[in-house]
């Protein structure tokens, strides 16, 4: 005990260089626990976010591309498939549910999803959990709104309030629909996943707000211009508008009766997992129009795979930073160890034993290694509170702010042991200055 008190007092006599080495050691720690959090919990995230589904189809396009947006809503789906093939895919054999989603609009920089009302009925994240309403009910026509559980808590919504939906993704909005307001008739439960901080509104109500300002409350089959081929597609069909059905958004409540003309992508879930190959090749092979069938799971391992060599880097990179700290607190250890054997010969003449100043030195490299891991998990944790809702609200990715990890608390043991095993270089050489070396020292 004595000893250590030694070791604490002579530490703060070194202070300067002593919290500089500290200083080090806490932003390597710091690093490396941040890199390791964000690299699990992203894993974790993005593979709760959606399961229990076997295909997602969009138009052709990339794997990772498809997954991104429509089910992380991250980045954007060029071009969009039509409802009819989306009509003859679902009445394929061995086709148990399906969910039809649209994107493209937002609210105040939160995603808005198109859909029915399969989505509430089939959508599954984590393990195979259903959607669950923490206040009000599904959308039973087309002016009402369901709200994911951070955009409620976000924005102050509550159920009767009205919003506006914008066009555009993001917090860039190109026209705001104010002639189409919208009730909230639901909010979900937090989920952790996408879900959370999107804006749900039935199909119909996609193109309610897209319909000429001449009949604000009914919905025309009229197709959405997208791109430039829908433009032309749409100029095309001008002429037969009157021929296509229009129906009123706030009739059929149980059914949302309606057809839009294309939709962004949709889910599948199959009776039986040996129909999802056939019909996956099926679709990529579809004739209609160029079509892409990707598995949810196989594409997430793909994506891993692209993201591997990034992980392995980063976490390199964290741990250079550890070594380089530690090597800097060895530094500083040899380089005070010159100026402080008159120190150490005046510990021996009072009978201080060689061991005495083995432990001493050991124990110094202790004391910093210890409130170096300690100050660096204190700052991790206060920067998880700080970037944890912006990983959320800009990427969906939920990092978990609880206690530190197994795997977590292994790399603060091995950090302790190498600031150890670092230390004991400095005591070594101290161990063998003899008393007379001590005292005949030249300046």
């Amino acid at each position: 005990m004595t000893l250590l008190k030694l070791a604490l007092k002579s530490s703060y006599n070194r202070r300067a260089s002593v919290l500089l080495t500290l200083f080090t050691i806490a932003i390597s720690v710091m690093l490396l626990l941040s890199i390791e959090r964000v690299r699990i919990d992203a894993k974790n995230s993005f593979s709760n976010t959606i399961s229990g589904t076997d295909l997602i189809v969009g138009a052709r396009t990339g794997d990772i591309q498809l997954l991104l947006a429509s089910v992380f809503r991250i980045g954007h789906s060029n071009n969009a498939l039509k409802w009819q093939s989306y009509q003859d895919i679902k009445q394929r054999r061995g086709v148990a549910w399906t969910i039809p989603i649209s994107l493209g609009d937002s609210h105040k920089g939160h995603a808005v999803l198109g859909t029915d009302s399969n989505y509430f009925a089939h959508y599954r994240y984590g393990k195979k959990q259903a959607l669950i309403f923490q206040a009000g009910r599904a959308f039973h026509n087309g002016q009402e709104v369901v709200l994911g559980s951070e955009v409620a808590k976000k924005m102050h919504y509550h159920l009767g309030q009205k919003i506006v939906i914008s066009h555009g993704m993001g917090n860039t909005s190109f026209h705001h629909h104010d002639d189409n307001p919208m009730t909230i008739v639901g909010i979900l439960a937090p989920t952790g996943t996408p879900v959370d901080k999107t804006v749900h509104i039935p199909l119909i109500a996609i193109d309610a707000m897209h319909a000429n300002s001449r009949a604000p409350r009914s919905i025309s089959a009229k197709p959405v211009a997208k791109n430039p081929q829908h433009d032309h597609d749409h100029d095309h069909d001008h002429d037969h508008d009157h021929d296509h059905q229009h129906v009123n958004i706030q009739s059929s409540p149980s059914d949302l009766i309606g057809e839009p003309q294309q939709i962004t992508a949709f889910l599948m879930g199959f009776e039986s997992p040996l129909y999802t190959l056939q019909v996956r090749r099926n679709i990529n092979q579809y004739q209609q129009e160029p079509l892409l069938a990707i598995m949810p799971t196989v594409t997430l391992k793909e994506l891993w795979n692209m993201l591997d060599i990034v992980e392995k880097i980063l976490l390199l990179f964290s741990m250079v930073v550890v070594v380089i700290s530690l090597l800097g607190m060895l530094t500083t250890l040899l380089a005070t160890l010159n100026q402080r054997r008159r120190e150490l010969a005046i510990l021996r003449s009072v009978g201080a034993r060689p061991w005495h100043i083995f432990s001493l030195m050991s124990f110094e490299a202790i004391i910093i290694t210890l409130f170096g891991c300690l100050l660096g998990t204190i700052a991790f944790y206060s920067m998880l509170f700080i970037v944890e809702p912006m990983l959320q609200s800009q990427f969906g990715i939920s990092i978990s702010v609880g206690a530190l990890s197994h795997y977590e608390l292994t790399l603060l043991g091995v950090i302790m042991t190498a600031g150890t095993l670092m230390g004991l270089i400095p005591a070594a050489r101290a161990y063998f200055y003899s008393l007379a070396d001590g005292m005949s020292i030249k300046i």
